[in-house]
């Protein structure tokens, strides 16, 4: 999984809770607490998908386009990390004699391809505004307990 999933999360919940207003890549970055031009990246993706609307120049910035009740978890992560939970590099070498070291690449290809479907039927189930809902809520309980 990439960080560039949670920025993307955190910048269109952002752009949720303030509708009505342009958001700069440097207001952004700072509430995120990351760089801007990391910002831009991902904004650019995020404007590419349909999410949101850009303006240059003075007063512009980022503003949602798209309804927060109907865009998903799921549809940000097609957009911005899709296929992060598998790792770069897999244990292993096909050519090896051993049955062991020489399946453990597919065997985990497969594994890590069920656990993307999982994920993602999960994130499914998310939407902006519920993470929104959530933020206002609070930290989660379990967090309470630490």
């Amino acid at each position: 999984m990439n960080s560039e999933f949670t920025i993307a999360v955190h910048s269109l919940a952002l752009l949720a809770h303030i509708p009505d207003h342009m958001a700069s890549s440097e207001l952004i970055a700072k509430n995120v607490r990351t760089n801007p031009a990391r910002i831009r990246k991902i904004m650019s993706i995020l404007r590419n998908h349909g999410f949101v609307r850009t303006k240059e120049g003075i007063g512009g910035g980022y503003i949602l386009a798209c309804d927060p009740e109907e865009v998903t978890l799921a549809q940000i992560y097609r957009s911005v990390s899709n296929g992060t939970l598998k790792p770069h590099w897999c244990s292993g070498d096909p050519e090896e004699s051993c049955m062991v070291s020489s399946n453990m690449h597919s065997v985990m290809d497969q594994i890590f391809c069920e656990a993307e479907v999982y994920f993602t039927n999960y994130l499914d189930r998310i939407t902006i505004a519920s993470v929104l809902e959530k933020i206002k809520q609070g930290p989660c309980p379990l967090e309470k307990e630490k």
